[in-house]
């Protein structure tokens, strides 16, 4: 790993892969997880299909400056957003113009971007909690689960320069089911809910991302409740914590939170790929 964590965070490393800053997904055939800071990742497949989740990546002050270009992500298959707030939505609908691809996001936002007239009609598939899709084929599956959270999508209109709020519909998180059977649960923003015990008992996460910062979404001891006594997945990647002051969350707080579960910490920086 290229840079230092404290001693507790770096013990719970041991058979965890990093390489850095990667080169452009190839297949693998290994899982290979990218994170960009804040909530975005890009997840590459066994066999070289590109799934992006929550791209706010051009103003984000953590996602690392060859990343700030989105064409530095190379071809990406599909684009997936779990709600409506700026710092995951973003540059969804530019990301997925760029590769002229489906752009999955909660019910309700679909339909404002649409009449907002920043997607075309078509780009956003309806979807709802507990659907099921295949955009780029069969052996990968994206579930849509239930988040605690918010979801309002504020619009600044080029003309007069005032910024509305519109419907985002209800936030969700996304389990994406790779085709070797792998399955990664992206928590999007949300708070403690009973309901997280019954997505892990369903789906059966091997990798969990989960939001720490605190104030809007679960801290580090939450979430290291969540993981620990409800999702239990092999392992655990902490994000959305440090890009501002608010978002206080430390990842090794969460690591000593997850002292004796059994349950591996991934602690990456921005820009660090995690191979399983």
């Amino acid at each position: 790993m290229r840079r230092s964590l404290t001693a507790l965070a770096a013990a719970a490393l041991a058979t965890t892969l990093f390489a850095g800053t990667p080169a452009l997904a190839q297949g693998s055939g290994k899982v290979e997880v990218l994170w960009l800071g804040q909530a975005a990742f890009r997840i590459t497949s066994p066999t070289g299909k590109v799934i992006v989740i929550d791209p706010w990546l051009k103003t984000n002050p953590k996602t690392p400056a060859a990343f700030k270009d989105l064409k530095a992500l190379g071809k990406v298959d599909v684009v997936l957003v779990t709600h409506a707030h700026f710092d995951h939505v973003a540059d969804a609908a530019e990301l997925a113009k760029l590769n002229g691809t489906k752009l999955f996001v909660p019910p309700g936002l679909g339909a404002t971007l649409t009449n907002l007239g920043i997607i075309e009609p078509g780009v956003a598939p309806g979807m709802n909690k507990s659907g099921i899709a295949t955009p780029i084929g069969p052996d990968i599956k994206l579930h849509m689960v239930r988040a605690e959270h918010s979801s309002e999508y504020a619009y600044k209109d080029p003309a007069t320069g005032k910024t509305t709020s519109y419907p985002g519909g209800e936030p969700v998180g996304w389990i994406v089911e790779l085709e070797n059977g792998f399955k990664i649960y992206h928590m999007g923003d949300t708070g403690l809910f009973g309901d997280m015990k019954l997505i892990g008992d369903v789906y059966k996460p091997d990798l969990v991302l989960l939001p720490i910062g605190g104030n809007f979404t679960i801290n580090a001891n939450l979430g290291a409740l969540a993981v620990r006594e409800f999702i239990k997945p092999k392992y655990a990647l902490p994000m959305h914590y440090g890009t501002f002051p608010i978002l206080a969350g430390k990842p090794e707080d969460f690591a000593k939170g997850m002292e004796g579960s059994g349950v591996r910490v991934v602690v990456p920086q921005p820009g660090d790929q995690v191979t399983f």
